[in-house]
């Protein structure tokens, strides 16, 4: 089976770039980057050592409902090309596990397919959970922190 890492959607991005309201309605908080663990969830690339960087609140999720969780995320504070949608693992990834998770078509975890998974299985632990007609979609997560890096869907 193929798959494809998603990134964060581009209109979504450029509007709390330009300043507007995260999911909890506050403005985006800037700071700059010691270039260690600040993953940019648009370009799916760390942010380099000085560059600045946005903190928002983002609930990757169409409406609110019990499952929808919302947490912290970081995005280049300056525009930034969107990542291409493909089955390669995104440069970000880099520490050495991370939770992969499926969701149903309802927006709710499909219970029995969270793990905490080694960077490198991720695309095959994908593979493996959408052989189930009840993942439509997964989520990659912190393993340490559980805040959301990126989507994968089918191809």
């Amino acid at each position: 089976m193929s798959i494809q890492f998603k990134a964060l959607p581009t209109e979504a991005v450029r509007a709390l770039q330009r300043g507007g309201p995260d999911s909890y309605g506050r403005a985006p908080e800037r700071r700059i980057s010691d270039g260690d663990g600040v993953p940019c969830r648009h370009c799916m690339r760390n942010v380099s050592a000085g560059d600045g960087y946005l903190i928002v609140a983002y609930r990757p999720f169409p409406e609110l409902q019990p499952y929808a969780e919302t947490g912290p995320i970081f995005l280049h504070a300056e525009e930034c090309e969107r990542a291409m949608e493909d089955d390669a693992l995104p440069e970000m990834l880099a520490s050495s596990d991370y939770i992969v998770r499926g969701y149903g078509k309802d927006d709710r975890i499909v219970y029995g397919t969270g793990a905490v998974i080694p960077t490198d299985s991720i695309a095959a632990r994908a593979d493996k959970l959408f052989e189930r007609d009840d993942v439509a979609y997964i989520h990659v997560r912190s393993a340490r922190n559980n805040c959301y890096q990126c989507r994968i869907e089918r191809a």
